[in-house]
């Protein structure tokens, strides 16, 4: 019987509950035991919590449960500070209260399984005990053997105690050797996964103008199975290291595309900075449910100055393509303080909207960035132009000798557009796995940004083409 079926089974869970049963089942209210709570989120799905507690704590050795930690604490980065007390050692509870649990945990035991007749509505009572519980539930009833199945017949079962080792909430315990008695401020500080954020961007676009409206959102996500009350939240733009993370390749590591962050800025924000990263306080204090997405707005700019263009990358110089292929449509615009957003940009994603002839806002396509200095100039694809084409064609390709090549590559770019524009044209694989290609002709000026490409600014007039050739040669 699969778990689902199982858990269809164990319904109207019945639990005759001692005193230490009522004080460790749930509040019926709600109410959390966190205390004065403060959550530091990282980008990459980590966070730290610290949360501090007014407790009794007596004299000498002692046992202290925190409940309402993280489900996904890492005990080893566990930290307890309180004034006249030492740690002694520290648990985490994990084994959350769950009918699939408090049936693992009743094997050996004996339980009441109650079963409803659905015509009479009378009820039958019979001890049994548990045998096993692997897929479904086996039990021994008297001298049979039988296994809880998911007939459809109304079946629960009655469980005399909760076990001492499952927990309704996430629980943490210290024990503590205290030189004193009384009321005292403790203060358990942790890292944790399952809390994350990211920063999204809505930008509308105006073409005509020239000019980008720009709203930044922190969109904060908690998976971490816990909720964190009233907490005063900071988030941290950057990527700290951890261990574990990344390595070393042997590999040349593949050129990436250009069309993101064109220049890395070089201007300071005017945001709080801890070290290398930028700090984003959220203004008030707020609680992150668990499995709960909260938005918070950080950034709300208009009339930045951009301009649509497009581009076009070609990676081989050994192949060319049989069908005209759609140049990129690209937004440029810069973070500087003058002429730009004027703040730096924490990593995240760009949506683009421009108007309709209605003045409806409409979607037109999304980048990611990372994260981006104030100063930066940024250029991002949003998607494929319906009206631009080019198409590669190798001309002519040959072998020069055993360890060179020589292409003459031919680009045609076509112009549906009622308005003359220009595209960006990259030859890209110049400088790839140990060989050097060098351009020997070109029917117009190329610009080599970088070793791994060439790029043209083609002119294309309204309605029309343009062609641009070039010789390259290869050396390996």
């Amino acid at each position: 019987m699969t778990i689902p079926a199982r858990k269809a089974l164990i319904i109207g869970l019945m639990l005759s509950a001692s005193p230490l049963l009522a004080q460790d089942a749930s509040d019926p209210s709600g109410k959390s035991a966190q205390g004065d709570v403060s959550v530091t989120i990282y980008n990459g799905n980590l966070a730290l919590v610290q949360d501090v507690r007014q407790l009794n704590i007596r004299k000498g050795t002692s046992r202290i449960e925190f409940p309402d930690v993280s489900a996904q604490i890492r005990a080893d980065t566990l930290s307890f500070s309180a004034p006249g007390t030492a740690i002694i050692e520290q648990n985490f509870d994990y084994d959350l209260l769950s009918p699939d649990k408090l049936m693992e945990k009743a094997v050996g035991q004996v339980v009441t399984i109650v079963r409803t007749n659905p015509a009479t509505g009378g009820e039958t009572r019979e001890q049994a005990k548990v045998l096993a519980v692997n897929g479904g539930v086996v039990l021994q009833i008297g001298n049979r053997i039988e296994v809880l199945r998911d007939d459809g017949l109304p079946v629960r079962v009655i469980f005399d105690k909760v076990p001492p080792n499952l927990r309704a909430r996430p629980t943490l315990s210290v024990r503590v050797d205290s030189d004193r008695a009384g009321v005292r401020p403790a203060a358990i500080r942790y890292l944790t996964p399952g809390l994350g954020w990211s920063a999204d961007y809505v930008a509308l676009f105006d073409a005509k103008a020239g000019k980008i409206d720009v709203q930044g959102w922190v969109t904060l996500t908690n998976n971490s199975g816990t909720t964190y009350n009233n907490a005063n939240t900071l988030l941290v733009a950057g990527n700290v290291n951890r261990v574990g993370q990344g390595g070393y390749s042997r590999y040349r590591p593949v050129p990436v595309p250009g069309g993101k962050m064109v220049t890395a800025g070089t201007e300071t924000a005017d945001r709080e900075r801890l070290g290398d990263f930028y700090l984003y306080p959220i203004a008030q204090r707020t609680t992150i449910a668990s499995n709960q997405t909260k938005q918070v707005s950080f950034l709300d700019v208009q009339n930045v100055p951009a301009e649509a263009t497009w581009e076009y990358v070609h990676g081989s110089l050994s192949s060319g393509s049989s069908q005209p292929q759609s140049a990129s449509s690209v937004v440029k615009f810069s973070t500087s303080k003058a002429g730009g957003l004027g703040d730096a940009l924490p990593a995240g994603t760009v949506r683009f909207y421009m108007k309709d002839a209605s003045g409806a806002p409409q979607f037109i396509g999304e980048n990611g960035i990372g994260h981006t200095p104030m100063g930066s100039a940024m250029a991002l694809k949003t998607g494929d132009a319906f009206d631009v084409k080019v198409k590669p064609v190798v001309e002519k390709r040959e072998r020069i000798s055993s360890s060179k090549w020589r292409t003459t590559m031919r680009y045609e770019l076509t112009n549906a557009k009622p308005q003359a524009i220009t595209v960006d044209l990259i030859q890209r694989g110049l400088d790839w796995w140990w060989d050097d290609t060098r351009i020997l002709s070109e029917s117009m000026k190329s610009e080599r940004r970088d070793s791994n490409s060439a790029v043209w600014a083609v002119p294309v007039p309204a309605n029309g083409s343009a062609t641009v050739t070039a010789t390259f040669e290869t050396r390996y």
